[in-house]
């Protein structure tokens, strides 16, 4: 693969997503249907479907592709493949909270090794570069060329007080039970993949996920926290979190700056 021009038209894409997301998004109105999963939909996850996958089709067309938005492509069997979630964070959408992103990662060999993370409506870039190594943009965003960055790195934690991160919308009791077995400075709560991106950012040291999710829920995140040296690890024996599963289902994870020391499940 070519990093350089893989990262290039990621960030392109996600930009120009993020800018059709953001004219339905400021729209007095717009659609909301519900998927087959009792999962909401709207014109918004479609059109940035569209628009996204056409790209990346265009220029890797040798790449297998999985997008939540297209079920066809949910019954592949494959290891190394591009993977969309073109609007992670519909609840947040819907309610016009702003906790919501686009998400294009490159999964290689079952790991997602490069990724953007894109929250139009909070302004906010991160990507990795095509060293690997993970950043965040400054905006205004230039579609056509990477504005100012500054490189990203998760916490080092003492093994002090933590703070953690956890799901706005999927907040529930086992993850407050898991989470009370730390010592917990202060808390913050983030739509989306943008948990990731806190921990990535040093924002935040943990982020324990006990619900379900998708890969395409967390391959670009996970890219951008590896990149900037953290790890995400499966909440039942804490072995590696890999991609490429039957049905693309995760089981429960956490994320979190390798300074902390987790608890058992």
């Amino acid at each position: 693969m070519d990093y350089e021009k893989l990262v290039e038209v990621m960030r392109r894409l996600a930009l120009k997503a993020g800018d059709r997301i953001m004219d339905i998004y400021n729209a007095d109105d717009f659609d909301v249907k519900v998927k087959s999963d009792e999962s909401p939909v709207t014109e918004a996850d479609e059109a940035a479907d569209a628009l996204i996958s056409a790209g990346l089709r265009a220029a890797f067309p040798d790449v297998a592709l999985v997008t939540e938005e297209q079920a066809q492509s949910h019954g592949q069997s494959v290891e190394t493949f591009l993977i969309v979630d073109p609007l992670d964070g519909t609840k947040e959408f819907i309610h016009r909270r702003g906790d919501f992103t686009v998400n294009i990662a490159y999964v290689e060999n079952g790991v997602p090794v490069r990724g953007v993370v894109y929250a139009p409506a909070k302004g906010r870039m991160f990507f990795t570069r095509a060293d690997g190594a993970s950043v965040e943009e400054s905006g205004p965003f230039d579609k056509q060329a990477v504005g100012e960055t500054r490189d990203i790195s998760v916490s080092q934690p003492d093994n002090g007080a933590l703070m953690v991160v956890a799901s706005k919308s999927h907040r529930d009791q086992a993850t407050d039970d898991y989470i009370g077995k730390y010592d917990v400075k202060d808390m913050t709560s983030a739509g989306s993949s943008l948990k990731f991106c806190l921990v990535a950012t040093g924002e935040a040291d943990l982020y324990p996920r006990l619900g379900r999710t998708m890969e395409w829920d967390t391959a670009a995140g996970q890219a951008v926290l590896q990149g900037a040296g953290g790890e995400v690890v499966r909440f039942d024996d804490h072995g590696a979190l890999t991609y490429g599963k039957e049905g693309f289902a995760n089981p429960f994870f956490i994320a979190y700056a390798p300074g902390v020391v987790l608890k058992e499940a």
